[in-house]
């Protein structure tokens, strides 16, 4: 809305461009909003896109290595280690969400056996229970790998928010340089109240 604001007072001042009335500071002030106007809408969205696809090309790569490199594999419950579920909110938590800590044993997809605490898709885990788990290719627990969606959903975060920034960067320094014009000129009328004097308007002041 600012920008299109610019672009009004940019083809206000452009109509009336050879008024005498008209100050440089004035068409300095229309074509700043009007440049302001042209990054926001081209140059905002190309730095957005570019991040966006820069973030999905690194996000996709980390998903194929964490595929590759992270494995789901069965574990058993030896027993349920002391503490409740992590259930913060029964009436909208998922049974993905419904997890125990319990000690466990697996086998690592080298061979290697582990035994160790870990986190149990299990509500009421009991002894010789299986739940699947990922681990590295030596066995060791890992997080669940990243998936395509969950990746391309952060690079469009990624891209709208380079965009958002830019545009308020852009718009940003606009109202700085404004901001420094107005001062710049109040500065001058000072100056130039100074100069007129207590006498201003009498007969005979040369004012």
């Amino acid at each position: 809305m600012r920008a299109i604001g610019g672009l009004r007072a940019f083809g206000g001042l452009w109509r009336w461009r050879h008024n005498p009335l008209r100050r440089t500071t004035d068409l300095v002030e229309a074509w700043l909003a009007f440049a302001a106007l042209v990054l926001i809408l081209v140059a905002a969205p190309l730095i957005g896109a570019v991040v966006g696809t820069t973030a999905q090309s690194a996000l996709q790569q980390s998903v194929r290595e964490q595929q590759q490199s992270r494995h789901r594999v069965t574990a058993t419950v030896v027993k349920k280690v002391d503490g409740s579920p992590l259930d913060p909110d029964p009436e909208t938590a998922t049974t993905r969400d419904r997890q125990s800590r319990v000690v466990a044993d697996w086998t690592g997809p080298d061979g290697t056996r582990r035994h160790g605490t870990v986190m149990a898709n299990l509500k009421t885990p009991q002894p010789g229970d299986h739940f699947r788990l990922w681990t590295d290719g030596q066995g060791r627990t890992v997080g669940r790998p990243l998936d395509t969606v969950t990746a391309t959903t952060h690079a469009v975060l990624a891209g709208f928010g380079a965009t958002v920034l830019s545009a308020g960067l852009v718009e940003g320094v606009r109202r700085l340089i404004v901001w420094r014009m107005v001062r710049h000129r109040y500065t001058r009328w000072d100056q130039a109240w100074d100069k007129a004097g207590p006498d201003w308007g009498r007969t005979g002041a040369g004012s």
